[in-house]
């Protein structure tokens, strides 16, 4: 079975140049099939403090009204996936930018809650893998907005992670899966320190942290969701520092954090 890497790119590398620079040259140098899923760093926080629309978050996931839907999209949809893609075409990288709605990759349904409304944030319904399939088959690598549609008209806000760990789960009876989540720190941490680096993470090792108040915010999704990948039979899962995606992917000098069940 063919093998696919699927990268997913946090926000806080993306803000920073000369890193997520460097980050798409090891990225266009991957051999094989890959795709790249980005999130949306600080830049539509920012957009919306200049229009004066709040920015709002629950435990690492953004609270999405309609104003804050309009801004998301601008900068996720636009500028930032154009200009990743812009970024490894100029690499010698055939990359594609989408979100959900294009070739209806990604549907999603808005996301009920019984006690907090998450406003325009949607949850992954299905994934179109016939057409991601297509593209990957005709050399193209994917780059993946965190947008997803209803299939009604309407876009929805959604985790960065989530489309990572569902494109992983839909297109693992066809590939060797791997999905490596790179952000700005060296992988799950057991303390403030970056040197706590915990080198491999077990689902029941997780919940006691997290219920430690150890593991929080943003790092609560992007885990709930990698482990949900494991356990629908992705190969390896690494959360690792960005400039450490090569090692990751080479195997050969153990990096970041491994996950296992």
């Amino acid at each position: 079975m063919e093998k696919l890497f699927i990268i997913k790119i946090g926000g806080n590398v993306i803000d920073q140049p000369e890193a997520f620079a460097t980050f798409l040259d090891d990225f266009a140098q991957i051999e094989g099939k890959k795709i790249l899923v980005h999130g949306g760093g600080k830049l539509a926080t920012d957009l919306a403090k200049t229009l004066g629309i709040a920015t709002k978050m629950v435990e690492g996931r953004r609270i999405t009204d309609a104003e804050t839907l309009k801004v998301v999209t601008m900068v996720y949809a636009g500028l930032i996936n154009k200009s990743i893609v812009s970024g490894l075409q100029s690499r010698g990288c055939n990359a594609l930018g989408l979100t959900g709605a294009d070739a209806n990759v990604i549907a999603a349904t808005k996301r009920q809650h019984a006690t907090l409304d998450f406003g325009f944030v949607g949850d992954i319904a299905r994934v179109n893998s016939a057409a991601i399939i297509s593209f990957l088959q005709a050399g193209i690598s994917p780059v993946f907005a965190p947008l997803t549609h209803d299939g009604k008209g309407l876009m929805l806000n959604t985790n960065a992670d989530a489309i990572a760990a569902a494109l992983a789960a839909a297109l693992l009876p066809h590939f060797k899966m791997s999905l490596i989540y790179c952000f700005d720190k060296p992988g799950v941490l057991a303390s403030t320190h970056e040197d706590s680096v915990i080198s491999r993470l077990t689902l029941a090792r997780y919940h006691e942290l997290r219920t430690a108040g150890i593991i929080s915010q943003g790092m609560i999704p992007k885990l709930d969701e990698s482990f949900a990948a494991l356990q629908a039979g992705a190969e390896a899962i690494i959360l690792c520092h960005a400039s450490q995606i090569r090692l990751a992917i080479g195997g050969e000098t153990p990096v970041g954090t491994r996950l296992s069940l």
